[in-house]
């Protein structure tokens, strides 16, 4: 075991867990698992898509099976159109090959679909098994494996069906990354870009200072640590605030609100998650704007840093009266009010449920 990894405690009433961060530490999960206490001759169903697979998957079924665990390899198609129940169907069907039981694992080896989807299949197998994330996604690394948020998305909108289901460790190696096109690099920025505006002016101004975010070869291996570590730190924070979404965790959906509305309207892969959010977040500035929260020129500033990471930043041509539609199926609303996190600095945000249609069809009407 590496005892260079950095360490982060997400201390839960029942379901505490570590995220381990550290290069190469995706050859030690199995020494990971002895750690956490799971015995040799488990049942370990392996998660993955083919790209993730050719990478990694021969190194972490190494690292299993040389701790003595009896690990199974299934190997789904990518893509965010594949987060559906047909996948989910094809969990089971290994989970029930494998003859996993109820202290058996599951590991999701992959980004933040592969993580969803795992991590659903994981708590609706058997009433609830464990489940391990292994990201290997910027995004995934940042957000989608740590939390236990779990789900697939319907034909009417993006995670409408998920269970919220903790891991017993989340393990990120960095090093993971080097593989990933540029465009999904970027994509994992936004949602770092999401937790400055959100609670971490000096990760913002960070970001800013720097001459490169775009391209992973030319940022520093330290720098590149910090933005991970600031950022998990950031969610763990309000996970352990506020595990089932009852109050703050909702800040997390900053910019997701009218993300997720790009995503169902265009259709899912046409814009990658973090792109979504990254036009969502600059939509939402602009509704903040109007309403007098924060200043034009903070928009502005937030603007130009997603601009810096690469990410799309103008508004999608959609017609209103669908975005305005598609808001309203959105899992956020409560008694038809639409939820939406606003900045009222960077660095803090407010939560909003009194939003109007008016507002909302003036704020993109100004996008247009």
């Amino acid at each position: 075991m590496n005892k260079d990894n950095f360490r982060i405690q997400v201390s839960l009433k029942s379901n505490a867990h570590e995220i381990v961060i550290g290069d190469r530490s995706i050859d030690s999960i199995g020494d990971e698992l002895n750690k956490i206490g799971f015995k040799k001759g488990l049942k370990i169903l392996v998660v993955t898509n083919k790209d993730v697979s050719d990478y990694y998957g021969d190194r972490v079924m190494k690292s299993l099976i040389g701790n003595k665990f009896n690990p199974t390899l299934l190997i789904l198609k990518a893509g965010e159109e594949q987060k559906n129940q047909s996948s989910i169907n094809r969990i089971h069907d290994a989970a029930y090959d494998a003859r996993l039981e109820r202290g058996s694992l599951m590991i999701a080896l992959g980004g933040g679909v592969i993580g969803d989807m795992t991590g659903f299949a994981a708590a609706t197998w058997l009433r609830g098994i464990n489940v391990v994330q292994i990201p290997t996604t910027l995004l995934a690394m940042v957000d989608a494996s740590i939390g236990g948020k779990t789900g697939i998305n319907h034909s009417k909108g993006k995670n409408l069906i998920g269970a919220f289901h903790q891991p017993k460790l989340v393990l990120i190696d960095p090093q993971t990354l080097f593989s990933l096109p540029q465009r999904e690099f970027q994509a994992g920025m936004a949602e770092v870009i999401k937790y400055s505006v959100i609670s971490d002016l000096e990760l913002f101004e960070l970001l800013e200072s720097q001459d490169f975010i775009t391209d992973l070869s030319k940022i520093e291996k330290k720098l590149l640590l910090e933005i991970i570590k600031r950022s998990a730190i950031s969610k763990a924070k309000i996970v352990m605030e506020d595990e089932k979404e009852k109050g703050i965790r909702a800040f997390l959906n900053y910019g997701h609100t009218f993300g997720h509305v790009i995503e169902n309207l265009c259709g899912y892969g046409k814009w990658l998650h973090g792109e979504a959010v990254a036009m969502g977040m600059v939509a939402v500035g602009q509704l903040a704007v109007q309403r007098g929260l924060w200043k034009d020129t903070e928009a502005k500033r937030q603007k130009k840093l997603i601009e810096k990471a690469g990410l799309p930043s103008i508004w999608p041509k959609l017609e209103i009266n669908n975005v305005i539609n598609s808001l309203q199926g959105d899992k956020k609303v409560k008694d038809g009010k639409v939820t939406f996190i606003m900045p009222t600095k960077i660095g803090d945000v407010k939560i909003f449920t009194d939003i109007s249609n008016k507002e909302i069809k003036e704020c993109l009407h100004r996008l247009n």
